[in-house]
């Protein structure tokens, strides 16, 4: 049962994903923001950066 993938469900679903993480990493980020400053440890501000980095990413669309 060898089926090939359709490319356009392919496309429809990376778009859903894409739209899902635009929409949660801003209040992720805050909620780690504020988990940083009052227990910051090197896994947190780490994470922070991730997050960072990623809102930025999604931000200028160079995704």
């Amino acid at each position: 049962m060898n089926r090939k993938m359709n490319k356009h469900t392919f496309q429809s679903w990376i778009r859903n994903f894409k739209s899902v993480c635009k929409q949660l990493i801003i209040p992720f980020t805050i909620f780690q923001a504020v988990r940083t400053v009052l227990f910051p440890t090197t896994f947190d501000v780490l994470l922070l950066t991730i997050f960072i980095a990623t809102a930025l990413v999604y931000h200028y669309e160079l995704i």
